[in-house]
């Protein structure tokens, strides 16, 4: 069976799950797994710039390094990144027959397509020096939470995946937080309980010195400031490790889709309230947006916070996606906010553009019009500064 005859038969959302699963698949693999030292990184927005400048940044001092991050927007290969490349279709193929002869078959079609995927991972970063795994939407019951970790870095977290995290941010901390091993160190907050609960556990805080340093540094790059706590956190994390890293070089290794910027276009696949307080600060007035969203989105709280940026609300079709919200409800929302919609069509010279709703709305603009968008070099492509990859 071919990995992609596999996938094609796993949803990519599970409305219930369980957690011991990928314990049971992971103790059926570990004896034949030969893991590198595994960086976790846990928390609400910013794990994927985070994972990618330490592991950018790691590469440039000389280590051979695996990132793991979720979702993709153009093909799956996305997800696994070895030594500043996209890991190759036979790498993948390769992986997959050895999972095959390692699970038993039942656990291999009950497994989830990001549990499958996440031991799909592990066997390729056998080749590694160190690898950068990202959690998907949680902590301790993630799929990336039974592998042995020397570290976890932990990003800035806010509210998001209330039906399986909880409903408070207390709750939403906890679980995230209850996946540090050894040592851990949380980045830039803006929730106080998240600070306090961290107290409980073997954590160090990065310093508001580093943080504003790594702020300035982003800004001087051209990028938002946000950035800038995510690199000073995969800064101290690379210090921790033992191995530090250079700044600049650390910048220049981005994530397509995370705030990229083409003239008059602005494309981010973010899809909560914490992206959207700060894509708005970018925003300029009589922004259109491009948008559509799940359903359990708090789309309305999203909106509403983009609406005083916003001249008008294109609706960008997605087919054959039973999680997208009804568009009469999205159509209704917009509308309560005062703000005029139609659907998307293309874009028009003289307005500016914002691209945004998550990483499946992201993906069908450029399928379906980013087609002279990607034939530019993207600032948040990864760049090979050694020829590399």
């Amino acid at each position: 069976m071919k990995l992609a005859d596999l996938l094609a038969h796993k949803p990519l959302f599970y409305t219930t799950f369980d957690p011991q699963r990928i314990w049971r698949a992971y103790r059926q693999i570990e004896g034949a797994l030969r893991l590198p030292p595994l960086v976790h990184i846990v928390g609400t927005n910013g794990k994927g710039s985070t994972g990618r400048f330490l592991a950018g940044g790691l590469r440039e001092a000389g280590l051979r390094v695996g990132h793991y991050t979720s979702p993709h927007i153009f093909r799956f290969n996305e997800r696994i990144w070895i030594d500043g490349a996209d890991v190759e279709d036979s790498q993948l193929e390769g992986a997959h027959q050895r999972l095959l002869a390692l699970l038993p078959r039942e656990l291999v079609w009950e497994l989830s397509y990001f549990e499958y995927t996440t031991l799909l991972a592990m066997v390729l970063f056998e080749d590694v020096e160190i690898a950068v795994v990202e959690a998907g939407l949680g902590g301790e019951f993630d799929a990336t939470a039974p592998f042995p970790k020397v570290l976890t870095l932990v990003t800035t977290i806010d509210y998001d995946h209330q039906a399986f995290l909880g409903s408070s941010i207390q709750e939403i901390a906890t679980t995230k937080l209850n996946a540090i091993q050894t040592r851990g160190i949380v980045g830039e907050q803006i929730h106080d309980e998240v600070v306090q609960i961290a107290r409980n556990y073997p954590v160090q805080f990065l310093d508001q010195g580093a943080i504003q340093e790594g702020k300035e540094l982003a800004q001087g790059a051209g990028l938002p400031p946000f950035f800038g706590a995510n690199l000073a956190l995969a800064l101290e994390g690379a210090r921790v490790l033992g191995t530090p890293i250079d700044p600049q070089k650390a910048l220049e290794y981005r994530l397509r889709g995370r705030m990229e910027r083409h003239a008059n276009l602005l494309i981010d696949v973010g899809h909560n309230p914490l992206s959207a307080r700060e894509l708005v600060k970018l925003l300029p007035p009589a922004t259109h947006l491009v948008y559509n969203s799940y359903e359990d989105k708090p789309y309305d709280q999203i909106l509403s916070i983009l609406a005083p940026k916003l001249a008008m609300v294109e609706i960008l079709p997605i087919r054959g996606e039973e999680r997208i919200v009804q568009q009469e409800r999205l159509e209704r929302t917009i509308e309560a906010l005062g703000l005029p919609w139609r659907p998307f069509e293309g874009l028009q010279k003289g307005r500016f553009y914002c691209v945004y709703g998550s990483f499946r709305v992201v993906e069908e603009f450029f399928k379906g019009y980013g087609s002279e968008i990607l034939r530019v070099p993207a600032r948040a492509q990864t760049p090979d500064p050694r020829g590399r990859g």
